[in-house]
């Protein structure tokens, strides 16, 4: 009986795809039986090669003289890339099994077993066999190769199922996840946008990839890629579920698109998918900001349909909306639902219920809840709800509630704007106060506050109307020149028919080059001699 021995042989494969070498064994007793080729013939090229002693040792250092299979995707093949760490050759084994379908259960097999040179080697074996692998194999062998960072393996692999029709959703799904993972967004970006414009395999593109795409998108906060994957997703004509319309509204509010955050929405009614928690606050938001009350109201109305518990930012948002578009009684409407589901008012809420109140010009009852406010939550005292409180004190010309005020602000440590000190000189003018408006403007230069025009402004007209002209001519002559300041300036002498003054300001005002309005050069008109 013939002894049976095995010789090492490596060969040059020039008609697969690879276009590397194979080191391969095969028994000689069927060697030539089965290629029909002499061993030692040029054409194989083939050598004889020392065996390991351990077959499947990952430990010993291959020749460097062989090189080892390697897939390549869209660059120059990269010599040992698999195995960089030194492991054996990848050897072609003779399949006696040639039934496509369980060679695929070995190769699912093998890759779920992470055994990537045993994956790999039956791969390219029925590769070099011209057998193919089933769909799940495939996909399995590429989870495999993408779970151990063998990303341009996994690329190459993936080229070989399309070219064969072989990809599915899944596998679009897996190799976008390694090339993110390997590459960064940007890149799995890029793979996308040629997938979703191939018009071959576009249609394997589906929700599930969508969703996965519009998660990137979202955590890369990029809301022009998440149009652009939306828009896609309706060519497709692939309709999203709660998770992707989620996705899109959370997104767009996000990066304050708000118009595209209420299309979302919009077609998500359209397609009568049902909106979870999250997206309906997310609209709520978007609606408000968008100055559509009416709508965030709506939406806010099917949650409590839902018996659902929005958080405290919505509730401020709808608030913040109703008041500013004039619905008080609305707006307090639902405060009085926020407090029943139990949630505490913040400084966020008592503001907007105060601006609500300004806007309906019901500032007697903004100054009352802000006594409330004083007296039940003094701890959510802000800037905010000072100053709205002075400006309802300006509007009725309340200076002394203005003052008592101002002296609260200062005395809690808080930094005083300007805009205050603004508000309660407003707030003396209107309650014709000159003398106090002007020890609140000297309390502010003592504490190192520059006056703003407006502050300016405000002083000088209280000053006039108070018959203090001397103190007008010394705030002008203190401050630089501004042709607003001595604009309001003439103009209110010359109501108080002070024509001396207002013609002197008039002509310091042209020698300073400072621009008069019209109405300040039709009422001097009435003044100043024809030459």
């Amino acid at each position: 009986m013939a002894t049976s021995f095995t010789t090492p042989v490596v060969f040059h494969i020039t008609n697969i795809g690879f276009s590397e070498y194979y080191n391969t064994q095969f028994p000689n007793s069927r060697f030539s039986e089965i290629f029909r080729s002499d061993i030692s013939s040029n054409s194989w090229c083939a050598k004889p090669k020392t065996v390991s002693s351990c077959r499947n040792s990952r430990t010993s250092r291959p020749d460097k003289s062989v090189v080892k299979a390697s897939i390549a995707y869209d660059s120059v093949v990269k010599e040992n890339s698999m195995w960089e760490d030194g492991d054996e050759d990848v050897r072609l084994q003779f399949l006696e099994e040639r039934d496509e379908k369980n060679l695929s259960r070995r190769l699912l097999k093998l890759s779920r077993a992470d055994k990537v040179r045993s994956a790999i080697e039956l791969y390219a074996s029925m590769d070099f066999m011209g057998l193919r692998p089933e769909s799940h194999a495939f996909n399995a062998l590429l989870s495999c190769l993408l779970r151990n960072g063998e990303l341009d393996d996994a690329l190459e692999v993936f080229e070989t199922m399309k070219s064969d029709d072989r990809t599915s959703a899944h596998s679009y799904n897996l190799i976008l996840q390694g090339v993110v993972k390997a590459r960064g967004f940007e890149a799995a970006f890029e793979m996308f946008k040629v997938l979703v414009t191939d018009e071959v395999n576009k249609n394997k593109v589906d929700q599930v990839l969508f969703n996965m795409m519009l998660t990137l998108c979202r955590d890369n906060k990029d809301w022009a890629k998440t149009e652009f994957v939306w828009r896609k997703m309706k060519d497709n004509n692939c309709v999203g579920n709660a998770v992707t319309y989620r996705l899109l509204v959370t997104t767009f509010l996000a990066s304050s698109q708000y118009g595209l955050a209420i299309e979302a929405y919009l077609e998500m009614v359209q397609h009568r998918v049902e909106p979870d928690s999250r997206t309906m606050e997310s609209v709520i938001i978007a609606f408000a900001k968008d100055g559509r009350w009416d709508f965030a109201l709506t939406v806010f109305r099917g949650m409590m349909k839902r018996k659902e518990n929005p958080n405290v930012i919505i509730f401020n948002a709808l608030i913040h909306s109703l008041g500013n578009n004039g619905q008080v009684n609305l707006a307090f409407k639902v405060f009085d639902c926020m407090k029943s589901l139990g949630h505490v008012p913040t400084s966020y809420t008592w503001n907007a219920l105060l601006v609500a109140l300004c806007r309906a010009e019901q500032y007697g009852d903004a100054l009352r809840l802000f006594e409330k406010i004083q007296h039940e939550t003094p701890s959510t005292l802000g800037l905010h709800l000072y100053n709205t409180a002075l400006t309802a004190c300006k509007q009725v010309g309340a200076w002394r509630r203005a003052l008592q005020i101002l002296w609260e602000m200062e005395d809690s440590g808080l930094e005083v704007p300007v805009t205050s000190y603004c508000r309660v000189i407003g707030a003396c003018e209107v309650g014709n106060e000159p003398k106090v408006a002007l020890q609140v403007y000297q309390h502010m230069v003592h504490q190192k506050k520059t006056p703003d025009t407006l502050t300016l402004l405000s002083l000088i007209r209280s000053c006039i109307w108070g018959s203090l002209y001397d103190e007008v001519h010394e705030i002008l002559k203190l401050v630089p020149p501004n042709a607003h300041l001595y604009n309001a300036a003439v103009q209110g002498f010359c109501l108080r028919e002070k024509t001396e003054s207002a013609t002197k300001l008039y002509q310091e005002m042209r020698e300073l080059g400072l621009s008069s309005d019209h109405k300040t050069r039709a009422m001097m008109l009435q003044f100043l001699p024809r030459s």
